[in-house]
Order: C-alpha cells, then sequence, then structure tokens
C-alpha cells in the first residue's frame, strides 16, 4: 500500500502593524488587507508611543505607516523602527505629496511609499513587494530618483521651494498649517518657543517669505490644498 503523502501546509499569514491615526482609513486599510488569505492585521494603534509598544508584543512582518501622525513625527518613528527593529520593514502610506515625502521616508529607513488614494490593490501590491525584500514607490517618483542619480542631485533644480526646508523644518510647516500656535509646537517636540521661532525665520527665509502672516497663509494653503510650488 503506498504511503500517503502529507498535505502541503499552508504558511502563516504575515502580520501587519497599522500606524494611523483616522479611525476611518485604519478601518479601511484593515478591512482590506484582512481580505486577503495571506496577509493579517496584528494591531491598529494611533500614535508613535503606542506604535513602538506595539512592536514589542506583536513583532510583525510589516509596518505601516502615516507621516501626519497626531502628537508625532511618522519619519521620526521610523527612524526608530529601523534603528530598534531593523529586520521590520515599514511601508508609508500617507496623504502628503509622494514628491515631498518619499525620498524623505526612504532616507529615514521605509521601504516604500504610496499615497493614501491608492487604498485599492496598488496598496496589496506596494505590501507583497516590501514583504519581499523589494522597495515600492509610483513609477514617476522612481523615474525621478533615477534620474537625480545619474544627472546628480546637484543638477536638479525642478520642484518645490519646501524641498529646501529639512524634515523637522517640514514637519513645523505643517503643523503651522494646522494652525498649531508656536507654543503649542514647542510642547509637541519638547523644545523652547525661542527656538521654534528660530525655525519659523529659517523657513521663512527659505521660501521667501517676508511676515509670519505670509508664513501662515502659505502653511494653511499647503495642509488644504497640497500645493507644494
Amino acid at each position: 500500500m503506498p504511503a500517503k503523502t502529507a498535505a502541503p501546509t499552508r504558511s502563516a499569514p504575515k502580520a501587519i502593524l497599522i500606524v494611523e491615526d483616522h479611525p476611518l482609513l485604519r478601518r479601511g486599510l484593515t478591512s482590506l488587507i484582512e481580505g486577503e488569505p495571506d496577509l493579517a492585521v496584528c494591531g491598529e494603534v494611533s500614535t508613535c508611543h503606542a506604535a513602538l509598544q506595539a512592536l514589542g508584543r506583536s513583532n510583525p512582518d510589516l509596518v505601516i505607516v502615516d507621516i501626519g501622525l497626531e502628537g508625532c513625527d511618522g519619519l521620526d518613528l521610523i527612524k526608530h523602527i529601523k534603528a530598534r527593529h531593523p529586520r521590520t520593514p515599514a511601508l508609508v502610506v500617507s496623504m502628503h505629496d509622494e514628491s515631498l515625502y518619499a525620498e524623505r521616508s526612504l532616507r529615514a529607513g521605509a521601504r516604500g511609499y504610496i499615497n493614501k488614494r491608492h487604498l485599492d490593490d496598488s496598496v496589496l501590491t506596494a505590501i507583497r513587494r516590501v514583504l519581499s525584500g523589494e522597495l515600492y514607490m509610483s513609477e514617476k517618483m522612481g523615474t525621478r530618483l533615477v534620474e537625480r542619480f545619474i544627472g546628480g542631485r546637484a543638477q536638479n533644480k525642478e520642484g518645490s521651494p519646501l524641498a529646501a526646508l529639512s524634515d523637522h523644518e517640514l514637519e513645523i510647516f505643517r503643523l503651522i498649517g494646522q494652525g498649531r500656535s508656536t507654543r503649542e509646537i514647542a510642547q509637541r517636540f519638547h523644545l523652547s518657543i525661542k527656538t521654534i521661532e528660530s525655525h519659523r525665520q529659517h523657513i521663512k527665509q527659505k521660501l521667501g517669505l517676508d511676515s509670519a502672516a505670509a508664513l501662515i497663509r502659505r502653511a494653511t494653503d499647503w495642509v488644504e490644498t497640497g500645493r507644494t510650488g
């Protein structure tokens, strides 16, 4: 009597931690991921602190991170993940313009970037690409980075003036656009008001703005419309 062949065992779904402070988007991502037999959501959190705690508990295969988290900076979270959990890749799913944030995210340690406008099968493609050890970004952004690599950073004259801002300055600029006061921003970063005022001055200089009112208008317009020029 021939020996029975053991049935193939199905590998466990890849565990994904979602770090997103908008409940509707969290639910949308969870629903999308849980519909796939090879993927599973192992946790949903809305802050950097909760994300780092969940990473230690659940040991996910992938972390999905938003940039504009309430009370913290997603780029800083990605840097912490890379330092503390170097084998856990991060995929950024954000509403922010990829021309400003995709490269910053990769420099911080993320393995991919996708805009929230594409909450469809593109997210699943990005997840599987990153889980397989590859990078993921839009074709347009990939072409731009290749051209920059070939031509050299100094030859990259196109793009938004906002690209001149450091990661920290861009986060402060975003908070200004959300209506946060200098005191609130200082408290968020545990810095003095004087330090934040200095950052605001540097931002004005880099963007060619001549007043605090002009800075607020520019930041508010960017947050509300996404226009980077």
